[in-house]
């Protein structure tokens, strides 16, 4: 077979090339509109339909009690065979830039950390903005957060050993989630787990000289997705506690962190800034970063042996965190 690799990739991972060739640049400077993230939620809900969670892992859906005045929390119960009394679990925020994403699309990987960290996994079907804007999604995640404290016994879980990750945007909430449960003393969390989080709505505000070796998502997708979550009428200078992880000044008192991010993301650099102002302020982060790695590269190229030892990083954090 000819080698098609074109010139403008080379400083991609030479095994994760191949699997973004084909999948769509970031969106152009105009950005996304509320008509391209409706044909977007049709699509990653089709591509959601056919996912399916490992042999051998049982899932069940339910419900929390929602937040004040919110409908009930659904979320999604991953458990591995043979999982000990009082075992460890795991809250899971999927990702989708605050406005796209469902429970099913995380199916495989909820279930792979379940198994391979031997854990509950509860993944949340948080409301997307732009239609439930901050803090519906933030608030989703705190009840489910409350929910799966109050029923650990019922869950056959340890209340002392719960961790909250995501990815994308996920990882963004996760780490919301987190100063928001440590402010109102609502959970002794023992962990966060951050893939490529969204964190920080500064990014992307200015032009981005990296623009060209973006891929999944750029700078234009960035600004649209925090204008949806934060709102139309939100002050963009001075955005409330807690809807951009990075703007809290104080990060003292947070749960311990592992951060992955590929050096081609475009949260690359506020994931790094992050994981370091963590580290100041006493709180332990491992921060992996892959070189040649574009957003998402874990799931468009999932068999990769560059994946698969970021993978294994991030199990062995967890377990780590839960010994």
């Amino acid at each position: 077979m000819p080698n098609t690799t074109k010139p403008d990739d080379t400083f991609i991972h030479p095994e994760l090339r191949q699997a973004v060739r084909y999948m769509p640049r970031p969106a152009p400077a105009a950005g996304p509109d509320r008509r391209s993230v409706r044909l977007t939620r049709l699509l990653v809900r089709l591509g959601a339909a056919g996912a399916r969670p490992l042999p051998g892992v049982s899932t069940k859906d339910a419900h929390f009690s929602g937040p004040p005045g919110a409908p009930a929390v659904r979320v999604r119960l991953y458990r591995p065979p043979g999982l000990r009394p009082d075992a460890p679990a795991l809250l899971w925020l999927h990702g989708g830039g605050y406005t796209m994403g469902t429970l099913g699309m995380d199916d495989r990987r909820c279930s792979e950390l379940a198994l391979e960290a031997g854990m509950l996994v509860v993944s949340v079907d948080y409301r997307l903005a732009p239609e439930h804007p901050f803090p519906a999604a933030l608030e989703d995640g705190y009840a489910a957060l409350i929910g799966l404290t109050a029923q650990a016994g019922l869950l056959g879980i340890d209340p002392m050993r719960i961790a909250i990750g995501g990815a994308s945007a996920g990882g963004g909430l996760a780490a919301a989630l987190c100063q928001l449960a440590h402010d109102r003393q609502a959970a002794r969390l023992a962990f966060q787990l951050l893939i490529y989080p969204m964190l920080d709505d500064r990014t992307g505000v200015a032009a981005d000289p990296d623009e060209e070796r973006r891929r999944v998502w750029g700078a234009s997708d960035n600004r649209f997705s925090w204008a949806a979550y934060l709102g139309q009428d939100a002050d963009r200078a001075n955005p409330p506690a807690y809807a951009s992880a990075a703007r809290r000044a104080d990060l003292s008192g947070l749960p311990p962190a592992w951060i992955g991010v590929g050096a081609l993301d475009l949260f690359h650099d506020e994931d790094v800034a992050y994981a370091a102002r963590l580290r100041a302020c006493g709180v332990g982060c491992e921060t992996v970063v892959v070189p040649g790695a574009y957003h998402g590269f874990d799931v468009v190229a999932p068999k990769a042996d560059v994946v698969l030892t970021f993978k294994r990083d991030a199990f062995a954090a967890l377990r780590h965190a839960f010994a």
